[in-house]
């Protein structure tokens, strides 16, 4: 049987929530703020953090700003998987489509961090594990949660030279952002199109077979006039 393209995008996506979910949960309910688990050497290492804002650790200020983020990513959001829909009926390489369903499933990871962390858990803290629902509410309302950050790869530390502009004499860390498995979807999804399939936004994106083909009719009546 033969899986058609929005199954297997369907498919990608629960596969990129569920990996995630489960371990935004685990560092949320196993780790305290601050916290770090070395998995290689200085390389690599699992480091609980919290965000307000978007990929990365970058933020918005103040509670509107976190408002607006959070409404704003619910529109695009649904903009893309309106946009995903449509592509799927398509004749496109099934990794165009992939790439954009990375990109949603990693916005849909993060949306769900926003919206219900902050009803879900109380409120983490350095030395402090969370709980999850706890008797006395969370920390934070509906739409107003922190976005659980794990990954932390400091590949290479120093310190710049003293005659290098604004940074000299500072110290030096690649790559510095906390991230997690949605941001990396997002960041994967985005990659493959730039590199890959730029060109597929240059293509009109057709209707339903339906009208393809009344288009088609209409199309030949006119040549036969």
């Amino acid at each position: 049987m033969k899986i058609s393209k929005l199954n297997r995008a369907i498919l990608i996506i629960i596969s990129i929530l569920i990996a995630d979910q489960i371990l935004k949960f685990w560092v949320k309910t196993n780790m305290s703020l601050g916290e770090e688990i070395k998995v290689l050497g200085n390389w690599f290492i699992i480091l609980f953090v919290e965000n307000n804002g978007m990929a990365f650790g970058f933020e918005f200020a103040g509670e509107y700003g976190k408002i607006f983020l959070s409404i704003f990513r619910i529109f695009a959001v649904t903009a893309i998987g309106w946009y995903l829909v449509k592509l799927s009926k398509q004749n496109l390489p099934m990794g165009f489509i992939a790439s954009i369903a990375l990109i949603f499933a990693g916005a849909i990871g993060n949306i769900i961090d926003s919206a219900f962390y902050g009803m879900l858990f109380d409120q983490s803290f350095y030395g402090k594990v969370a709980t999850f629902m706890p008797e006395g509410g969370g920390y934070a309302s509906f739409l107003h949660g922190k976005v659980v950050d794990m990954f932390y790869f400091p590949l290479i530390q120093g310190t710049y030279p003293d005659w290098f502009p604004f940074w000299g004499g500072n110290d030096f860390i690649f790559f510095r952002p906390v991230f997690n498995v949605a941001d990396s979807s997002i960041t994967i999804g985005i990659s493959s199109i730039l590199i890959f399939y730029r060109k597929q936004f240059n293509k009109p994106i057709k209707g339903d077979e339906t009208t393809e083909v009344q288009e088609n009719e209409t199309t030949v009546e006119s040549n036969n006039e």
